[in-house]
């Protein structure tokens, strides 16, 4: 019989279950998308049932695929996107929507943290900046504007750690999540009163659920969910990843030489180390999923997902060739046009931003001959840019690497790869899996089930690098004046963005 390892992921807005022998090799995935719910301006949520009904019918649907049985998954782990909060109640009832990380409503408390000191006498415990899609911010914007919410939860999950207590009816938070929501004191890798007290939070102690490390099991597949998706009752499901450690991973990095970048719903920029980095330029310092390692990391929510949104609003009536989707046709209309064949600018804000909280996205220096092919190379471009911001920060604390590993929807566009290489005149490698939030959640289920004795084992014998991008030397002097533009529009900028 097969032994073989289910890794869940849940993203911003899909769902994706996949499965893979001890080798790495990707048997089968399935995925399903979930509605994002908007009710007010900078409100992104989701329907809890239906995010738990879209993760049976993916696992359902992964195991028909691979024509797997469910005794021959010998382990499940769980990823998913970090922050925001998934609240249920005492009565296993959703007490509100899901709340995605791309949430806002949380801003203004953000700003007066930031103004009155609060941070900088948390950073020595937290270790990280504070944002609006944050769980701290959002709990606090319950706590003033409906308190009735918070009266109902009894547990205050993640999104992963939701999933996996629909999994198993066992409640647990998982440390290298909860070390990136500034409800922990990730310095002495605890909950801790006194900190929540500083975000006027400490009513919830009693609502974070007990945490555990990600390759402990934390519960088993009942016989409910057994006979909804066809696993075999009785499984065990390790304590997962947040979706930054679960991409590391994946990735291979299992050491401090190699930095990861993750182009998805978030920029997402990162390597890890034994020593923390705990400084206010910095996005977060957090666990990692390997004991004795931290995990630095520059983040905004400023990546692919602003391609996302510019396919399902600007190119939802377009007639495609047939056998070409929508993105073969957005990477044949980028790699259409040069590197020098288009002087427009974005912003890739649609989301947040990692330079000003009422910075707004937007497209600068357009002209009456530029085209649909023109805007999405400064689409694609403009992202590479913010990763850029990012990876200059970075770099900062440690050497340049020798390449860049990543991730994420964009590492599936050979010239958005191209791109990402020509702008920060690096190699560029891309692994073999498609899906590397589930590869890294079956790579901590191996370990976690003692197929692998450590995390590099593991790593070592599931995640192959397929192709290496090289970067055009001749493009570096275009994009460093792009880049330099790039920079200067969003310091002019700075002044106006309150007027909207």
């Amino acid at each position: 019989m097969r032994k073989l390892l289910l890794g869940i992921d849940n993203g911003g807005t899909l769902t994706k279950a996949a499965i893979y022998d001890l080798k790495g090799k990707e048997i089968a995935v399935s995925s399903c998308k979930t509605e994002m719910i908007m009710p007010k301006p900078g409100f992104t949520e989701r329907d809890m049932g239906e995010l738990w009904e879209a993760n049976v019918k993916a696992i359902k649907d992964v195991l028909k695929i691979a024509g797997a049985s469910g005794e021959e998954i010998v382990g499940i782990s769980t990823t998913g996107h970090g922050n925001g909060i998934y609240l249920m109640g005492h009565n296993d009832e959703f007490v509100y929507n899901g709340i995605i990380s791309t949430d806002s409503r949380g801003k203004d408390y953000v700003t007066k943290w930031y103004e009155d000191g609060t941070f900088k006498k948390v950073l020595p415990k937290t270790m990280q900046s504070i944002w609006a899609g944050q769980s701290v911010a959002i709990l606090n914007w319950f706590k003033d504007n409906d308190m009735r919410v918070l009266e109902k939860t009894k547990w205050i999950f993640m999104c992963k750690d939701y999933i996996r207590y629909c999994l198993t009816g066992e409640a647990y938070a998982e440390i290298t999540d909860m070390s990136g929501t500034n409800l922990m004191n990730v310095r002495d890798v605890k909950y801790d009163e006194e900190l929540l007290k500083e975000f006027g939070l400490d009513l919830i102690m009693s609502k974070l659920p007990p945490i555990k490390y990600s390759s402990e099991i934390c519960g088993y597949i009942t016989k409910e969910v057994a006979e909804l998706t066809g696993l075999k009752e009785g499984t065990p499901v390790a304590g997962g990843l947040f979706d930054i450690d679960s991409s590391a991973i994946a990735t291979g990095v299992t050491d401090e030489e190699k930095l990861c970048m993750i182009a998805g719903t978030w920029s997402i920029n990162e390597y890890i180390s034994k020593k923390p980095i705990v400084s206010e330029d910095l996005f977060m310092t957090s666990l990692y999923c390997i004991e004795g390692y931290w995990l630095t990391t520059e983040a905004s929510p400023t990546s692919a997902s602003n391609l996302e949104w510019f396919v399902t609003e600007m190119l939802k009536d377009i007639n495609i060739d047939s056998g070409e989707n929508v993105y073969d046709y957005s990477n044949r209309l980028v790699e259409s046009v040069t590197p020098e064949g288009s002087n427009i600018i974005f912003l890739p804000f649609l989301y947040g931003t990692n330079v000003d909280a009422d910075a707004k996205a937007c497209f600068i220096g357009l002209n009456g001959w530029d085209d649909r092919a023109h805007v999405l190379r400064a689409l694609y471009e403009g992202v590479a840019f913010c990763h850029r911001a990012h990876i200059d920060k970075l770099f900062n604390y440690r050497d340049k690497p020798k390449a860049i590993r990543i991730s994420g929807g964009a590492a599936k566009s050979k010239i958005w790869v191209q791109i990402f290489a020509d702008v920060l005149q690096l190699p560029i490698e891309v692994t073999n899996s498609t899906e590397l939030g589930a590869l890294g959640a079956a790579i901590c289920a191996g370990v976690a089930t003692k197929n692998f004795d450590c995390f590099k084992c593991a790593a070592d014998s599931m995640v192959e690098v397929a192709y290496t991008c090289m970067p055009n030397k001749e493009n570096k002097e275009i994009y460093d004046k792009k880049y330099n533009f790039y920079k200067e529009i969003i310091e002019a900028l700075s002044p106006i963005w309150k007027k909207f």
